[in-house]
């Protein structure tokens, strides 16, 4: 690793007192907050240049990883088309384009090829694009859809006639980009945002032709801690509305034919009581936890009376399965499960003739669902993959039991065989007794030891899940001696829904030390070393990275934080900033004492302190939504005044885009480049 002696920048200190059950806080850099303000773009563009600066020397390889992960890409790949509604719907990449290009054909995939849109022609003149929301009306004639522009997930619903491809001249702002048609194929139902939290909390209902200040309000969401959103049912007779929590559901259905009556409460929410639902013939199936049905079990209820009362037991709750979700065909039910972790896909007959699951035999591996958009099919789709094997996607003959690979994706540049990779399955044991397991990838031919580089990722809340998935872009760092290792930490729902609720809330620093323990397991067990480990994770997952380089520093020799959320006190106490509200149930509501000692005792940025760090990139947006861009630019300032070590600590801020960085396919593999760039110039490897 070459270094540069470059000063990097120091931002200036203006104390804040933030003051809280009797506890004060002094915030130096609480300033740093005022997107607009000069000063505040100044010490972002210093930092740039200071990253610039300091990376100068790992450009060309860079650029030469970049063209490598680029090169495995197939650019003129194309989706497997799926059927909805009497069309093949097809989604294309042409070569040297960034973005997709959307059409369909009618009845068979031997008709003529109609575009709906190109989304490169949509984006010229755009820094950042992102087309969401497709929804086609019943009639076939009309689609609505989504546009951001700017990267802070505030879209623009507009409506195109398919029938002369012109736009409408309907145009309905800040919005969630997603919207459903009723059947009358003139009535579409949005949800809208609150400009300034981006909380999504009304849904309106707007008739075509007419300017979307007329448009009726059918739903207000007054519960700051809930967000709602509309769509319709797979059968297509019922407008579902879904209002959301972390713990709690409520839904409002409504007759897709008859768009100007009123939405009918399903069940009232009820704390604690989480539900899905989805509708067959008569009757709605619900996904729920009642009655402590921890891992979720399957009810029914006839559809004129779906009041929790009349809820029947259809798959009752168990221990060891969790049930994810189901799917609905005229004659089959399909349920996701997971069990110790694994996914499981099992197929019943409604006559209950048929009660199967589909077989895998891989160690570790990733399966689920795909698109099931047709109701009366014997076809269920789903997808395959494993950390040595790509995805695949194939089509499941439910009656014959005889399964037809549709695709699988293609690794270009003729160097990759997944033979020559190997994964694993491995258990650390926590702090606590829990085996925490960790999904490994590596070279067959890499020699396992104390020199070897690792890379330990984990995100590790909201009951989000990391399955041991396949990344063509991930070789770039096998092929160079590189170790991967998911470590499915508590917070996630690997292991069942309690391993969420015991890394959340006032259990979240188990989260930390699951992590914790999943790198002294693999230094102890000669997977690599403390010099040769490095750590990733983003958001939620940056916040872990944060806590973690806090407690243990000396076990990571480089850390990679991309958009992370590390100032989790201040923000969880401040409910103007987006999504804040909604989170108690995931972290605490730190306007109660306990919770806020608790955030307090782990929140990266309060838990700076003068000791050794290891070398640390960290990446944000100016426009981030999620994970507002002076979360980690006041954490970097903090760290850069507190620490005692000449570690690299590197902050790179993309003035363009959000949460989700560069909207392009391959704009965003420039990032992974420069995120490769920095781990593998540690380890000294440059070619």
């Amino acid at each position: 690793m070459t270094k540069i002696k470059v000063q990097p920048p120091k931002a200036k200190k203006v104390p804040k007192e933030l003051i809280k059950h009797g506890d004060v806080r002094i915030d130096d850099y609480f300033w740093l907050n005022q997107r607009e303000d000069q000063d505040v773009l100044d010490y972002l563009n210093a930092e740039n240049d200071y990253y610039n600066q300091m990376t100068a020397h790992t450009k060309a390889f860079e650029s030469k990883l970049f063209k490598e992960m680029k090169s495995r890409i197939k650019e003129d790949d194309e989706s497997v088309p799926y059927k909805y509604n009497g069309y093949w719907y097809i989604v294309k990449y042409e070569k040297g384009k960034d973005y997709p290009i959307y059409s369909r054909k009618n009845g068979t995939l031997d008709g003529e090829e109609e575009l709906l849109f190109d989304c490169n022609e949509m984006a010229k003149g755009h820094d950042y694009f992102r087309l969401v929301g497709l929804s086609i009306s019943l009639d076939n004639t009309k689609v609505s859809f989504g546009v951001d522009t700017v990267g802070r997930r505030q879209y623009t619903i507009q409506i195109k006639n398919l029938l002369d491809n012109t736009i409408f001249p309907d145009t309905i702002e800040n919005t969630t980009g997603s919207a459903s048609w009723a059947n009358d194929n003139q009535t579409l139902f949005y949800t809208k945002k609150d400009e300034e939290t981006l909380r999504s909390h009304t849904i309106y209902r707007h008739v075509l032709g007419t300017k979307s200040s007329k448009d009726v309000i059918v739903f207000h969401e007054a519960d700051d801690t809930f967000g709602v959103t509309v769509y319709k049912s797979k059968s297509r007779k019922y407008l579902i509305i879904a209002c959301y929590s972390t713990l709690t559901n409520e839904y409002h259905i409504l007759d897709a034919n008859t768009p100007n009556e009123d939405f009918k409460l399903f069940q009232k929410r009820i704390r604690g009581l989480e539900y899905s639902i989805s509708h067959y013939k008569d009757h709605f199936y619900i996904v729920t936890n009642k009655d402590g049905a921890t891992n979720f079990k399957l009810m029914k209820a006839p559809e004129y009376k779906t009041n929790i009362e009349a809820w029947e037991d259809l798959i009752p709750h168990r221990e060891h399965v969790l049930l994810e979700d189901i799917d609905i065909f005229k004659d089959y039910l399909v349920l996701s499960e997971r069990t110790n972790g694994l996914n499981q896909i099992r197929i019943k007959k409604w006559d209950e003739s048929i009660d199967y699951y589909l077989p895998f035999d891989n160690e570790t591996y990733t399966a689920y669902t795909s698109t099931n958009v047709e109701f009366d099919t014997e076809i269920l789709r789903f997808t395959y993959n494993a950390l040595t094997s790509p995805s695949s996607i194939i089509d499941f003959n439910m009656a014959t039991k005889t399964k037809t690979i549709l695709k699988e994706q293609e690794v270009l540049g003729g160097k990759f065989d997944k033979s020559n990779y190997k994964s694993e399955r491995l258990w650390a044991t926590a702090n606590d007794g829990e085996k925490i397991p960790i999904s490994l990838v590596y070279r067959k031919d890499v020699k396992l030891g104390k020199s070897t580089p690792l890379l330990q990722y984990a995100y590790g809340a909201y009951g989000h899940t990391i399955d041991p998935y396949f990344s063509s872009v991930r070789l770039s760092l096998l092929d160079r001696g590189f170790v991967y290792a998911i470590s499915h930490v508590r917070g996630g729902e690997y292991l069942g829904r309690k391993w969420y609720e015991e890394g959340k809330l006032l259990n979240k620093t188990n989260t930390f030390s699951d992590f914790i323990a999943c790198s002294k397991y693999l230094i102890e067990n000669k997977y690599t070393s403390s010099k040769h480990l490095y750590a990733l994770g983003g958001s939620a997952g940056g916040l872990l990275i944060g806590a973690v380089v806090n407690m243990a520093p000396k076990l990571y020799n480089g850390v990679i934080a991309a958009v992370p959320f590390v100032d989790v006190l201040t923000t969880m106490l401040d409910d103007t900033i987006p999504l804040t509200t909604g989170e108690y149930d995931e972290w605490g509501n730190p306007n109660d004492k306990d919770f806020y000692n608790y955030i307090k005792s782990y929140s990266p940025y309060d838990n700076v302190s003068e000791q050794n760090y290891p070398h640390i990139l960290v990446t944000t947006g100016l426009h981030d939504s999620q994970v507002q861009y002076w979360e980690p630019a006041k954490w970097v300032a903090k760290l850069r005044d507190k620490k005692i070590d000449k570690n690299l600590l590197l902050l790179k801020t993309n003035m363009k885009a959000g949460h989700g960085g560069a909207s392009g396919r391959f704009e965003a593999l420039k990032e992974d480049a420069e995120e490769y760039a920095f781990l593998l110039d540690l380890e000294n490897i440059n070619d």
